[in-house]
């Protein structure tokens, strides 16, 4: 059965020893965030956290890496939690065929039980705010799903945007957004101010796993959210209508906020929050983010391979599979057939110009069919083996990229560079290919055979 809320989510994951609940007081800072980057270290097979103990809030109930490890990840899907991570790719890429699946409408969620409105808003006294690093200027709410609309076309289902963006809570009643512009929030901002008017928004905390994972994935523009996470579940999603804008928002979140994102107010674009709907006692879910592996990563991972993986086979059927696990496909590993030389280049060139690409993938490379680009030894053989720096490497100044990405200069722009690992086909007669490396016919049904005879040792 496909989760409808967070907390029946983190229930199973109680059941299936992937829950840790810390009982002891802690404090907010920096024990939580630290415990969130610990989580990180441990690796494969690390669980949630739960803190109902904090120092200085009355009755908080925080979780903390939820997706944060590839057991968790599988059971957000449904699968078992022990589904190797290539095979949980896999099942992601053939669930995205089933889209789009249309969501079911529901009149009783459960955020509605409490709301605020008007001077009465005051974000503080609904969520336990608390810093995640050094040097953080504020308050930021990391996981929450952003639902806007296309102010040309408000009645599109399909370009109503759900996404997930920074928000740095700034007063009461106030939060900054960092409108990315590759990102479809950042384009209804901009057709918003230019016709004059604020940016209604609606900001959910708390959702249901499959929805977190939808908020970050790189789709279509005019591709629903709720629409992929139904495909993704194996069952429509289920959503409710946000009283004040009128949006379609999840059902089972803890928090709903609403109001506008305040037409041509900067430093960074200012929302006003007018009213606060949530749950008794909700659950705040924060998200830590730091260098990987931590949560981000596993939430980003496979819902980034699976879009570029689909984009590219549908104008190059050669490609094999799409790793694009980090940092959001800043670095993408892709594997391919050619047809002639210098075909594997135009692939990754292609990758970068994706949609999602134009603005993350900074580097690309390419290996030949034979090479699995999530196995990382085999992909660093294939870049120690037949890479020639003269000819396979390009790097292509001045294009664009996130502004958040570090190595930028100026914000937005960068450097991008292509590693070409496959052996060349002809016309391009470079290097001595002529006894290629692979593994031999019998070898897959040999690794089967031999890790059943390992099983059944005991």
């Amino acid at each position: 059965m496909p989760y409808d809320d967070l907390r029946s989510f983190l229930d199973t994951l109680d059941k299936e020893g992937q829950l840790l609940r810390v009982s002891e007081e802690v404090l907010p800072e920096p024990d939580l965030a630290a415990a969130a980057n610990a989580a990180g270290r441990i690796g494969e097979g690390a669980p949630a956290l739960w803190f109902d103990n904090v120092k200085g809030f009355t009755d908080a109930r925080i979780a903390l890496n939820v997706h944060g490890s590839w057991a968790n990840h599988a059971l957000a899907l449904g699968l078992p939690k022990h589904t190797p991570v290539k095979e949980q790719v896999a099942e992601f890429a053939r669930r995205w065929d089933a889209f789009p699946v249309p969501p079911e409408r529901r009149e009783d969620a459960p955020w509605r039980a409490n709301t605020q409105e008007g001077d009465d808003v005051d974000l503080f006294s609904v969520l336990p705010l608390f810093r995640l690093n050094d040097g953080d200027g504020g308050f930021y709410l990391d996981k929450a799903a952003v639902v806007s609309r296309d102010p040309e076309d408000p009645g599109s289902f399909g370009k109503q945007n759900v996404g997930t963006y920074r928000l740095e809570v700034v007063g009461r009643d106030r939060l900054a957004i960092q409108p990315v512009p590759v990102h479809d929030v950042a384009l209804h901002l901009r057709k918003a101010e230019e016709r004059g008017e604020d940016l209604p928004i609606a900001i959910t905390l708390g959702n249901d796993p499959v929805m977190a994972i939808v908020a970050g994935m790189p789709m279509g523009y005019d591709q629903s959210e709720y629409e992929m996470a139904g495909a993704l579940r194996g069952a429509p999603a289920p959503i409710a209508t946000a009283p004040l804008t009128g949006f379609d928002v999840p059902w089972g979140s803890e928090v709903v906020i609403e109001g506008v994102v305040e037409g041509r107010k900067r430093r960074m674009p200012v929302i006003r929050v007018d009213r606060i709907s949530y749950r008794t006692r909700p659950v705040f879910e924060s998200l830590y983010l730091g260098m990987p592996w931590t949560e981000c990563d596993y939430l980003v991972g496979p819902n980034t391979c699976v879009p570029l993986l689909k984009q590219l086979r549908a104008e190059f059927p050669e490609v094999q599979a799409v790793n694009a696990m980090y940092t959001h496909g800043l670095l993408a590993i892709i594997s391919t057939r050619k047809r002639y030389g210098g075909f594997a280049k135009a692939v990754a060139m292609r990758a970068m110009t994706t949609p999602h690409g134009l603005g993350y993938i900074t580097t690309v490379i390419v290996v030949d069919e034979d090479v699995d680009p999530f196995d990382l030894p085999q992909v660093m053989w294939a870049v120690s083996a037949k890479v020639n720096p003269s000819g396979d490497v390009l790097i292509m100044p001045n294009l664009p990229v996130v502004e958040l990405a570090p190595a930028a200069q100026p914000a937005g722009i960068t450097s991008k560079m292509i590693i070409d690992a496959t052996t060349p086909v002809a016309p391009d007669v470079r290097g001595n290919f002529s006894t290629p490396a692979k593994d031999l016919p019998e070898t897959r049904q040999w690794v089967t055979r031999i890790q059943n005879l390992m099983a059944a040792r005991g």
